[in-house]
C-alpha cells in the first residue's frame, strides 16, 4: 500500500524475514533512518510523536519486531542478535546498502548487535537509553523482571499492542518473550562495544531507567560517540506513548539534536 498526504509519502507492507512475516513502514524521501522500537511495544508507541518530524528530510523506515504489534511470532526465544539479523534482512529486501539507525530501550541494545553484526549496513547510530551491561540499570530492575506479569505492563503499550496486534491472544507471549529475555540478558563484551565505529549519539534521561554512569561508560567504549543526557523518564525526550503528559509540547522533543547529528 502506498499513500501520499501533506507532502509526506507513506508506504507499508510485509516482508519474509528469516522465516518471520516482518511489518515495516516507509515515510518520507531522503537519506533512510531505521527505527527500532522497544520491548512490549510497536511503531506507534514508541514512535509517534517523532515520525513525522524525522520524515519531512528523511525516508523513515519502522519495523516492528518478532512478536510485536503486526508482526508474527516465531518458535524461538527473542534475542538481541536475531533482532539485529532480522532488521539486516529487510534491508537488504527493501534494497537499501546503509542506513542512519535509532533504536530505543530494548531496540537501542539491538542497534548495538546491528553496528556490531553488520557494520557494513551501518552509517550513524543513535542509541536512545540503550542497555549495554546488567549494572546498566538498577538493582531493582532485575528483582522487577523476575516477578514480571503482564498485569503490570503499562496499560497504554497493552492498548498499542491490541489496536495492530497480528495474533489478538499474543499480547501474553510478547510480554513472556521479553520478559525472559531481560532475565536471560548478558552483558555485551567490552570489546564488541569498542569495535563499533560507527559516529554513535547516546541520550537517556536523567530519570531514566537506563543510568547516567552506564551512558557515560558507553560514551568512553564507543570511538566516535556523543552523549546528551536530557531532563525527564524513559523515552520523554522522544514522546514515548507512556511519557506524554497534558503539557506536552513537540518542541521538547530531542529531534533538532538528532537532526544536526545526523546531518554532521
Amino acid at each position: 500500500m502506498a499513500t501520499t498526504s501533506d507532502n509526506l509519502t507513506f508506504k507499508n507492507g510485509y516482508s519474509e524475514v528469516n522465516g518471520l512475516k516482518m511489518y515495516y513502514e516507509i515515510h518520507g524521501q531522503g537519506k533512510p533512518i531505521v527505527l527500532i522500537h522497544g520491548g512490549g511495544s510497536t511503531i506507534q508507541t514508541n514512535f509517534e510523536k517523532i515520525i513525522p518530524l524525522l520524515a519531512k528530510s528523511r525516508q523513515v523506515i519502522a519495523v516492528e519486531l518478532q512478536a510485536h504489534g503486526r508482526t508474527n511470532d516465531r518458535n524461538a526465544d527473542l534475542t538481541f542478535e536475531q533482532d539485529a539479523d532480522d532488521v539486516a534482512r529487510l534491508l537488504k529486501n527493501l534494497n537499501i546498502a546503509k542506513a542512519d539507525f535509532l533504536g530505543f530501550s530494548n531496540g537501542g541494545t539491538t542497534t548495538l548487535q546491528i553496528a556490531i553484526r553488520h557494520p557494513e549496513a551501518v552509517d550513524k547510530i543513535i542509541l536512545a537509553s540503550a542497555l549495554a551491561k546488567r549494572n546498566g540499570v538498577p538493582e531493582w530492575f532485575w528483582g522487577f523482571m523476575e516477578n514480571a506479569k503482564l498485569e503490570n505492563m503499562p496499560e497504554l503499550l497493552k492498548v498499542g499492542y491490541k489496536k495492530v496486534a497480528a495474533d489478538a491472544d499474543g499480547l501474553q507471549l510478547m510480554h513472556d518473550r521479553d520478559a525472559k529475555r531481560m532475565l536471560n540478558f548478558k552483558d555485551i563484551p567490552d570489546e564488541q562495544i569498542k569495535s563499533i565505529t560507527a559516529p554513535t549519539l547516546i541520550i537517556i534521561g536523567d530519570k531514566d531507567i537506563i543510568t547516567p554512569e552506564h551512558a557515560i561508560e558507553l560514551h568512553r567504549q564507543i570511538e566516535n560517540a556523543e552523549l546528551a543526557i536530557i531532563p525527564g523518564g524513559h523515552g520523554q525526550y522522544i514522546g514515548e506513548i507512556t511519557t506524554i503528559t497534558a503539557d506536552f509540547k513537540e518542541s521538547e522533543l530531542v529531534i533538532p539534536m538528532i537532526e544536526k547529528f545526523l546531518n554532521k
